[in-house]
C-alpha cells in the first residue's frame, strides 16, 4: 500500500509539472504581440488571429487527441503533444511572414497544448485516484496551470526584454520539449479505471451516441463557450490593453502573474468543493462572479490599484471552473471514456478562445478600443450562470441502473 501511495504521488506530480510548463508557456504566448506587429509592420489582428487560431486547433485536436489517449494510452499522446508544441514555438521564432505565424503560433503550437494539455492530463489524474480523491486531484492540476502562468509568464517577459522574442521563442520550445521527461507514471492508463463505471462495457460510438443525445451535455458544453472566450480575451490582450492605458509593461506582467497566483487558490479551494457539493451550483455562483467582476472593472477608472484588484478577483475564477466541469463528465458518464467527451466540451471552450482572441483584435483595429468586447464577455458571462442552474448533474441512466444493481 505505502509503495502504491508514493508511485501515486509521483504521478501525480508529474501530471502538475506537465500542466504547470503547458498552460506556462501558452499564457506567455500575449506577451509577443507587440514586439512581433511592431517588427513586421502588422496590425494587432494578425497576431491576434494567429493566437485565435491557436485556440481553435487546439479545441479542434482536443476530442481527436482525447480518443487517441483514451485507446492507446496518455504517454505516446503527451509526447506527440510536446513536439507539436515544441515545433510550433519554434516555427515562430522564425516567422518573417503572416502564413508562417498562423502555421507555428497557430496550427502546431494548439495541436501540441490539446496533446499535452488539460484534456489529456486531467482525465489521466482522474483515473489514477479514487472517487472521493477526484475533486481534489482535479483541483491541484487545475492548480498546477495557474502556478505555470504565475511563474514562467514573469520570466517570458523577462527573457524577451534581455533577450528578443525571437531567442525567447527558442527557449521557450525547449521547455516544450522537456515535458517529454514526465510521462513514465502514466504508461499503460487506458485500461486503467478507479470507480465502478469503469467495468461498463462501452465503445466509444457509444459513449459518443449517449452523450450526443443527453441534453445538459449540451448545456455544459455550452456554458465551456464563455469560459474560453473570457480567459483567452483576458491572456492575449490584457497586456496590450493595458500598455494603451499608459501604463508599463511590468504592470501585465503583475497582473498576470496575480491571476495565475490567485487562481491557484481559488482552484484548490474549488476542486474539495466540487467533491463535496453541486457542481453546476458552483459552475453557475463561478460565472456569476465573473460577471460582477468585469462589470466593476468596466465602470470604475482604471488605475494600478483596479487592474491588480481585478486581477486578483479574476485569479480565484480564472480556472474555477475546470474542477466541477470535468467532474461532471466523470460524473454523468463515468470516465472510460473521460478524454474524449471533455474533449468534446472543450473544444467548445476553445470556440469561444477562438471568438474572444480574434474580435479582440478585429475591434482593435477597427474603432480602436477593446471596450465592446469586455462588456460582451460580462454579459454572455451573466448567461451562463443562468444556463448552469438547469443542468441535472445526475449520472445517466446507464450508470443509475448499475448503481441499483450493484447496491444489492
Amino acid at each position: 500500500m505505502t509503495k502504491y501511495k508514493n508511485l501515486l504521488s509521483i504521478a501525480v506530480i508529474c501530471a502538475c509539472t506537465l500542466l504547470l510548463i503547458n498552460f506556462g508557456l501558452r499564457a506567455s504566448m500575449g506577451f509577443f504581440m507587440k514586439p512581433i506587429s511592431e517588427e513586421f509592420g502588422y496590425g494587432r489582428e494578425v497576431f491576434a488571429f494567429s493566437l485565435a487560431l491557436q485556440n481553435l486547433c487546439w479545441g479542434l485536436f482536443q476530442p481527436i487527441a482525447g480518443a487517441v489517449a483514451d485507446k492507446f494510452g496518455s504517454v505516446k499522446t503527451i509526447v506527440a503533444g510536446a513536439l507539436f508544441y515544441a515545433l510550433g514555438l519554434y516555427i515562430t521564432s522564425i516567422a518573417d511572414s503572416p502564413l508562417l505565424l498562423h502555421t507555428g503560433a497557430g496550427l502546431f503550437i494548439g495541436m501540441g497544448i490539446a496533446g499535452s494539455g488539460f484534456g489529456i492530463v486531467l482525465p489521466a489524474m482522474v483515473r489514477l485516484v479514487s472517487l472521493e480523491k477526484r475533486g481534489i486531484a482535479l483541483g491541484l492540476g487545475t492548480a498546477a496551470g495557474s502556478a505555470g502562468q504565475l511563474i514562467l509568464v514573469p520570466v517570458a517577459q523577462e527573457f524577451i526584454q534581455f533577450y528578443g522574442w525571437h531567442t525567447t521563442l527558442l527557449i521557450l520550445s525547449l521547455g516544450a520539449l522537456s515535458m517529454i521527461l514526465f510521462t513514465p507514471p502514466f504508461k499503460g492508463d487506458a485500461t486503467r479505471a478507479t470507480d465502478s463505471t469503469s467495468l461498463q462495457q462501452q465503445s466509444l460510438g457509444e459513449a459518443l451516441k449517449e452523450a450526443s443525445t443527453h441534453l445538459h451535455y449540451w448545456l455544459l458544453v455550452a456554458g465551456f463557450f464563455v469560459c474560453g472566450f473570457q480567459l483567452a480575451f483576458v491572456t492575449v490582450h490584457m497586456p496590450s490593453y493595458i500598455s494603451d492605458k499608459g501604463f508599463e509593461t511590468s504592470v501585465a506582467a503583475i497582473s498576470l502573474a496575480l491571476i495565475g497566483l490567485f487562481n491557484i487558490f481559488g482552484s484548490l479551494i474549488v476542486g474539495p468543493l466540487s467533491g463535496r457539493y453541486s457542481k453546476k451550483r458552483l459552475l453557475a455562483i463561478i460565472y456569476a462572479g465573473r460577471a460582477i467582476v468585469l462589470v466593476l472593472f468596466l465602470t470604475f477608472p482604471i488605475s494600478t490599484f483596479s487592474i491588480y484588484a481585478f486581477s486578483i478577483a479574476s485569479g480565484f475564477l480564472w480556472l474555477a471552473t475546470v474542477p466541477p466541469t470535468s467532474g461532471l463528465v466523470a460524473q454523468m458518464f463515468g470516465v472510460r471514456y473521460m478524454g474524449t467527451l471533455y474533449g468534446i466540451v472543450f473544444l467548445n471552450h476553445q470556440l469561444g478562445s477562438f471568438a474572444g482572441v480574434w474580435l479582440g483584435g478585429y475591434f482593435y483595429d477597427k474603432v480602436g478600443s477593446y471596450d465592446q468586447v469586455w462588456w460582451a464577455a460580462a454579459i454572455i458571462a451573466a448567461i451562463t450562470s443562468i444556463i448552469h442552474v438547469f443542468i441535472d448533474e445526475r449520472p445517466v441512466a446507464r450508470l443509475r441502473l448499475q448503481q441499483s444493481s450493484s447496491s444489492f
